[in-house]
């Protein structure tokens, strides 16, 4: 006679509880996400007509003296009241490698809706965009940057004094073929951004150190400016 069958255990169902989980955390948070989507505007501080304002009188003031200019835009949002409370003011430099290109920024303002930074590099780069859940306005202070998409067969070109707009969600190719230097403005949801920022060091360079010291800084400016009600 052949032994009885034991029945096995069924399965405890650990992944189908996780899928469950996540998806009850992502019907509870979607409401909460929709109306911070709706309202987003009212959390910005910059201007945009500002922003393109200062960027032509600071290079109207200074030419091609780049360090005078980014001293210029700083002063003058330093004392605005809208922004004079939400600015870094120190000068850090780090180096950003993000979608193959190389260059350095200085992180002006950082918090869950908007950045602030100079960008910039005195030897060139190219790489890609990304893809982002933020507008991101590029004013460019010195040099030129070019900008490529495909289907295209001419480059857009943005001189001193121009601005680019990536909408977001978009994507292209960027370049700066020499010494260029922009105040670069997002707005929109930024926290997922890092992702971008933090990718090129993950898999290529191994800068650990530099990584640390933006995510010090930019963690460091968004903790600052929640904590007064900036979100």
């Amino acid at each position: 006679m052949a032994p009885p069958r034991t029945s096995q255990a069924a399965p405890s169902g650990g992944i189908t509880g996780w899928l469950k989980f996540f998806a009850i955390l992502i019907g509870a948070l979607y409401p909460v996400y929709y109306m911070l989507e709706q309202n987003l505007e009212k959390f910005y501080i910059f201007e945009l007509d500002h922003l393109q304002d200062l960027q032509t009188r600071a290079i109207q003031a200074h030419g091609n003296d780049t360090r005078s200019i980014v001293k210029y835009i700083m002063d003058e949002l330093s004392v605005r009241p809208a922004t004079a409370s939400h600015m870094n003011h120190d000068e850090e430099w780090v180096f950003n490698n993000a979608g193959g290109a190389m260059g350095a920024m200085y992180i002006l303002h950082a918090s869950i809706t908007e950045y602030l930074i100079i960008f910039g590099t005195a030897v060139g780069t190219e790489g890609h965009t990304g893809r982002h859940t933020a507008d991101d306005y590029f004013h460019i202070l010195t040099g030129t940057q070019t900008a490529y998409k495909p289907g295209e067969y001419e480059p857009e070109v943005y001189p001193a004094g121009s601005m680019h707009h990536l909408k977001r969600g978009e994507v292209k190719q960027y370049k700066m073929p020499d010494s260029c230097f922009a105040l670069e403005y997002a707005r929109g949801w930024i926290p997922p951004m890092l992702f971008f920022g933090y990718a090129d060091t993950l898999s290529s360079t191994l800068d650990f150190p530099t990584l640390w010291r933006t995510s010090v800084v930019t963690g460091r400016e968004m903790i600052a400016n929640l904590l007064v009600g900036k979100f």
